[in-house]
């Protein structure tokens, strides 16, 4: 799954030490959602996107595996 989570946050400005705070998760944890290391569990997605006013699909991008 990819995702806009860093182009979002540093378009407000915002650094993944005051994301993170706010989310109550670690730096490291947002450092790996924007590398795309780590999938959110659906409670931080939402989190995540009420934290942005937006909806989760405007900020994760489900693309379906070929078989």
């Amino acid at each position: 799954m990819k995702n806009r989570l860093e182009e979002i946050r540093k378009s407000k400005g915002i650094r993944q030490e005051e994301l993170a705070t706010a989310l109550e998760v670690s730096r490291q944890t947002i450092g790996s959602l924007e590398n795309g290391r780590y999938n959110p569990s659906i409670i931080l997605a939402f989190k995540i996107a009420r934290y942005f006013d937006m909806s989760i699909e405007e900020i994760f991008i489900y693309e379906e595996e070929s078989l």
